[in-house]
């Protein structure tokens, strides 16, 4: 909000707690309990200051606003256990889709679609796998449903989803456009109709041809690793990500780490040695690109600009931090 102190979104989705501290003082400003958000579908910035999430006990997508008395705004059911969020570029058009949860092995087939406008939802049967998503814009947005295992792309109107009759119906994609496998990183670009994702080639390029997808080029990682949290720098347009490598899934504190920064204007590409451990996904500043690490020998902040590493920030440990420490 302009002119509002700045506020950040703290959540402790074990404790069902959301702490909101201002920003430098740490004062607390208010604080929601009850409320058991999802990890990893994370918080989606609205208009006006206030974010979606998802409370995965409840089964429920909260719209919040941190500047209100009210801190909850809205409560909208959703399929769970939420795995992403996303949005079309008004930001009133969400798609929430579901994760394994606590189960070893994919389940779950609902991504649920949401009007805010309105308020209208509706639930849907596509395939089992994780799925990574993203929505295109326009008169009539796209809702491109990223499935794992195989990899495939698949486009859907949203208008067609919103409109699924009760009862979970199965639905059949407009179009699907095969990716190889490894897929875990999902984008757009605002304005320009094209969807990104992240495989273990790299950057995989498509934009939008009425209602289905055309490929372009990919963007090659240029090492030999797994990129995943695919995030675009709009203020400084570049792309980020991290290249995770190491040769058992199971051991974290031997996994390596890299920071891959793209400039699109310019073809350049910068690698930037992060570290062993757990590098989980970057967080866009103003001025830098931050990431935090988890190691035996001690956690980080790290700080990048458009070039090199700016400060590393020793971290507290977690309190029941991954296995495999």
């Amino acid at each position: 909000m302009p002119d509002a102190t700045p506020v950040l979104l703290v959540s402790d989705h074990v404790a069902g707690s959301v702490h909101l501290p201002t920003v430098p003082d740490g004062a607390v400003t208010g604080r929601l309990t009850g409320r058991h958000l999802s990890e990893h579908a994370g918080f989606l910035a609205l208009p006006g200051g206030r974010v979606a999430c998802v409370d995965d006990r409840r089964g429920e997508l909260l719209v919040l606003d941190p500047f209100a008395g009210k801190l909850v705004e809205r409560a909208i059911p959703v399929a769970v256990p939420a795995e992403h969020l996303a949005c079309d570029p008004s930001r009133r058009r969400l798609v929430v889709t579901t994760d394994l949860g606590k189960n070893s092995e994919p389940w779950s087939d609902l991504p649920t679609v949401v009007g805010l406008a309105t308020g209208e939802a509706a639930r849907v049967r596509t395939r089992v796998g994780e799925p990574g998503v993203t929505v295109l814009g326009g008169g009539d947005p796209l809702v491109v449903l990223r499935h794992r295992e195989p990899d495939a792309p698949a486009a859907h109107r949203f208008a067609d989803l919103l409109a699924a009759p009760p009862g979970c119906p199965p639905v059949t994609p407009r179009a699907v456009l095969p990716l190889p496998d490894g897929g875990h990183g999902d984008a757009r670009a605002p304005g320009s109709g094209h969807v990104f994702a992240a495989t273990g080639e790299g950057v995989h390029r498509a934009r939008r041809k009425g209602d289905a997808l055309a490929a372009e080029a990919v963007i090659p990682w240029g090492s030999p690793a797994r990129g995943g949290y695919l995030r675009l720098d709009t203020r400084r347009q570049a792309w980020w990500t991290t290249l995770r490598g190491g040769p058992d899934p199971l051991r974290r504190p031997e996994w390596t780490n890299r920071a891959w920064r793209h400039d699109p204007g310019t073809g350049r590409t910068l690698l930037t040695d992060l570290g062993p451990g757990l590098v989980f996904r970057p967080a866009l500043a103003r001025r830098h690109t931050a990431f935090t690490r988890v190691h035996p020998d001690g956690d980080e902040l790290i700080l990048l600009g458009a070039d090199a590493v700016v400060r590393r920030s020793p971290l507290p440990a977690m309190d029941g931090d991954p296995v495999g420490r």
